[in-house]
């Protein structure tokens, strides 16, 4: 698999078409409420979605990292930084079969 190029410049840049459309994907899944940012409530959300139960320190420690609203952009910034030395096709697809199995459920 293609690994990410770091810049910091533009973030879409990093990505494929294709890629993006998986994050946005995700980022769909994740975002509960449907408001365009991901909320504490949002992770636990979609945790318990998961069969995985969280606690509010756990949600609240995720968010925090992100220094503020969790719109898109900063989702697809932070995603990029933790998969900077994985195969992000390979995570992705992770996510997608996690999320289309809590949705049969």
């Amino acid at each position: 698999g293609k690994k990410l190029q770091r810049s910091r410049s533009n973030v879409f840049t990093n990505y494929n078409q294709h890629q993006i459309q998986e994050f946005k994907d995700a980022f769909t899944i994740i975002d509960q409420d449907r408001d365009g940012f991901i909320s504490e409530k949002d992770l636990k959300d979609m945790w318990a979605s998961l069969g995985i139960i969280q606690d509010d320190k756990f949600s609240a420690e995720m968010v925090k990292v992100s220094h503020g609203q969790i719109n898109f952009t900063a989702f697809l910034t932070f995603m990029g930084e933790k998969l900077s030395d994985t195969d992000p096709e390979d995570v992705l697809h992770y996510l997608i079969l996690c999320s289309n199995n809590s949705t049969q459920n």
